[in-house]
């Protein structure tokens, strides 16, 4: 589909980061051919609660997260001080990255709520947009967003790769009912995250005591913390 010149962003609180991200970056990974996926954490998100987590140990855990794959993680965010825009860090990338086509990815719950963004009408100059399907959200049939979508969907015959910025196109990966929020509470009640998450997050997890006021024992699988 393309010749290894797209630049994924996928950014998010990743309070922690679990296989529903990690599987939706592979497989955007590889159907786009991209060159590079960036997993990008928020600092301060601004429309979303404060994370549980602090910064660090969500980076450490997202670093833990990515050893051996094909992705890299993108601290540009915890440099700036302030509400981590998106519009602002896709110029970061696009000072970085001048020709490249930069896509930004986003499920269909975010995109419906994009016209709140902090100057969300730049994001389509800067960076092209790859919207992932999300159970319980459809796609908008009126109004500005449709209008956008009618205006910027990719064509079939065209390649995102073509393009720097301004096309939008929509991809199915396998759906994963997997939430942080989940993975929280369950936590929190003392119980498995096994298959959730990768092993080296919930060793963080359970060493730092995240998310909860004790250390969590895994009633299932025991490992020694070193």
């Amino acid at each position: 589909m393309s010749s290894k010149k797209i630049i994924g962003l996928l950014g998010g609180t990743f309070d922690p980061i679990h296989f529903g991200h990690l599987r939706c970056a592979l497989e955007l990974y590889q159907a786009f051919e991209m060159k590079e996926m960036r997993l990008i954490p928020s600092h301060i998100p601004p429309h979303r609660q404060t994370p549980k987590a602090s910064a660090d140990h969500r980076l450490q855990m997202m670093l833990l997260a990515t050893q051996q794959t094909p992705f890299s993680v993108d601290e540009s965010e915890f440099h700036r001080a302030g509400p981590s825009y998106s519009v602002e860090t896709i110029l970061g990338c696009r000072q970085r990255f001048p020709q490249e086509p930069l896509c930004l990815i986003l499920g269909m719950d975010a995109f419906l709520k994009i016209l709140s963004w902090h100057q969300w009408e730049k994001l389509l100059e800067l960076s092209n947009m790859i919207i992932v399907p999300r159970a319980g959200w459809n796609a908008p049939q009126s109004g500005v967003l449709a209008d956008l979508l009618t205006h910027h969907t990719l064509a079939p015959h065209e390649k995102i790769s073509d393009y720097r910025a301004g096309k939008i196109v929509q991809q199915s990966v396998t759906p994963l009912g997997i939430s942080a929020s989940f993975i929280r509470s369950l936590t929190a009640a003392g119980q498995s995250t096994r298959f959730l998450l990768p092993d080296p997050v919930r060793r963080y997890i359970r060493k730092y005591s995240l998310y909860s006021q004790d250390s969590i024992t895994d009633p299932i699988h025991q490992e020694v913390v070193h």
